[in-house]
């Protein structure tokens, strides 16, 4: 029998310089001061990796810690109660771990100064108490060679940090959150190390950098739409822009306006889970579009991750089973209310929470239809009827005894059913991003309405186009709003993080 050879035991525990804690009364100092704190800890971590690997000592730990940024108030005074976030809900001391402050830095930049202007206060820059796992200290797309890894003798998890996945949750976006007496109370609904998690999980899911995600962001369920937004994407492109910057597609490929061929990126072989692709403008102001396939396990997956990138509003465009007979193929389903048997997403959000109508959201889409089929008043109900939408988690429900789930759509006033509109609905009213959905009918099972072979290839040319151009014009509408109007306090609960 081999005989077992126990590494030494750990010796000592190396890290960074202690960081002495500043305050700050002006945010781009406070970013500019969680930036460089970010990148030495980090930089720390994956120089200590490259000399393990060369016959440093591994008898000793490294750590380093994430940044932390934390304001105080000790008034109750109220603010401009007009806007959603922006604002502490009471007196006390709040904090939030930072991560990639490089990729959060508009944001980070909003955030702080609307809680100096709301509060008259400053804010404080320092180290946290949570390690940065050496997962996630790497930059992105950094390929760490198996042999590199091989010449540490130690187990990693002796050596660095590794992602805690029990400190890894959404118990602040759920409400669940308890701080322990004398703790800090959450300033931001996600920690630095859940957003890390979602910034790994986003490249792999969708071939494409976090850094190229938008602030208007379109799910679908079908190809059919990609391949009619990289048409219209590489249009613009060859025109110029049409006020976009460029267009990126999975592997990071990437079309400058002004070009007809793109300049950079690798053509994948083949295709992630989820592809994901971006018509960018300055200040992330642009449009993403991805492909979430069937389901809405897929749908809760990418909306997770997409979350913590804090867009502002996300939109389903995707077909349906119309449920009425006054409809016909091809009219459009502007949700209202959702009938949610997906149940991804029971222990987060129970079912029996309204998932409420965004006024911004339904405006901009209604507008958007009428602008782009020539209808308007009574004539646009013809081809779009605003109700509820019902999302189940069986693609073949149709096959079950009808008795159940036709009562339940009939009782529920359902005017179509699909898999994934309430389950993205839903992510969006637990994450707080302002969410919308608009359907198109592409089948009538209840009434024996399926189409043919020829017909559904004809229709899928025909409606596809329109249905996106609808959906665009929307987002660029909503892009027009101001922020603080778009992000409705029908998402806030009690007692809200003060970060967006």
């Amino acid at each position: 029998m081999e005989k077992r050879i126990y590494p030494e035991p750990i010796e000592s525990v190396s890290t960074p310089e202690p960081y002495t804690r500043q305050s700050f009364t002006d945010a781009t100092e406070a970013v500019e001061a969680l930036k460089a704190l970010y990148e030495r800890n980090t930089a720390f971590l994956r120089t200590s990796f490259e000399e393990l690997a060369t016959g440093v000592d591994q008898h000793r730990r490294y750590r380093a810690f994430y940044p932390e940024v934390g304001v105080s108030t000790a008034s109750y005074a109220q603010i401009d109660t007009r806007l959603a976030y922006g604002h502490m809900p009471a007196p006390g001391h709040y904090s939030t771990t930072i991560t990639r402050p490089d990729l959060f830095e508009s944001y980070l930049l909003e955030q702080l100064k609307l809680l100096m202007r709301n509060h008259g206060v400053p804010v404080t820059v320092g180290e946290s108490e949570t390690p940065i796992p050496l997962h996630f200290a790497f930059l992105e797309g950094t390929h760490v060679d198996s042999a590199f890894a091989d010449r540490i003798q130690r187990p990693l998890r002796d050596l660095f940090d590794v992602p805690d996945l029990n400190a890894t949750d959404d118990h602040i976006a759920n409400g669940t959150y308890e701080p322990l007496p004398g703790d800090p109370s959450p300033l931001a609904p996600f920690t630095a190390q859940r957003i890390d998690y979602s910034l790994h999980r986003l490249s792999h899911y969708t071939a494409t950098s976090p850094n190229h995600f938008q602030n208007f962001v379109l799910f679908t369920n079908y190809q059919f739409y990609i391949d009619e937004f990289c048409v219209l994407a590489r249009d613009l492109m060859a025109k110029g822009g049409g006020g976009y910057e460029a267009f990126i597609e999975p592997g990071n490929v990437t079309t400058s306006a002004g070009e007809t061929m793109p300049h950079d990126g690798a053509t994948l072989t083949r295709m992630p889970q989820m592809p994901a692709y971006h018509l960018t403008k300055p200040g992330h102001a642009g449009i993403t579009m991805v492909n979430i396939g069937v389901g809405p396990s897929n749908a809760k997956t990418i909306t997770d991750h997409i979350a913590v990138l804090r867009p502002h509003a996300w939109l389903m465009l995707g077909h349906c089973a119309g449920l009425r007979n006054t409809q016909a193929l091809g009219d459009y389903v502007l949700a209202h209310a959702y009938v949610r048997e997906d149940h991804v997403l029971d222990d987060d959000l129970p079912v029996w929470v309204p998932i409420p109508a965004l006024a911004e959201i339904q405006v901009a889409l209604q507008e958007a239809v009428a602008e782009v089929t020539g209808l308007s008043g009574y004539d646009l109900k013809r081809i779009m009827r605003t109700g509820t939408v019902a999302t189940i988690d069986n693609r073949n429900w149709e096959l079950r005894d009808q008795r159940g789930p036709v009562q339940r759509l009939s009782q529920s006033r359902a005017i179509a059913l699909d898999m994934e509109s309430a389950t993205i609905a839903a992510n969006g009213f637990r994450f707080r991003v302002p969410y919308g959905t608009l359907l198109c009918v592409s089948d009538k099972p209840l009434h024996g309405e399926l189409k043919l072979p020829g017909m559904a290839t004809e229709f899928y040319k025909r409606q596809v186009a329109q249905h996106l151009t609808i959906g665009i014009r929307a987002m660029e509408k909503l892009a027009e709003m101001p922020s603080e109007r778009l992000h409705s306090r029908k998402l806030r609960s009690f007692s809200e993080t003060a970060f967006l």
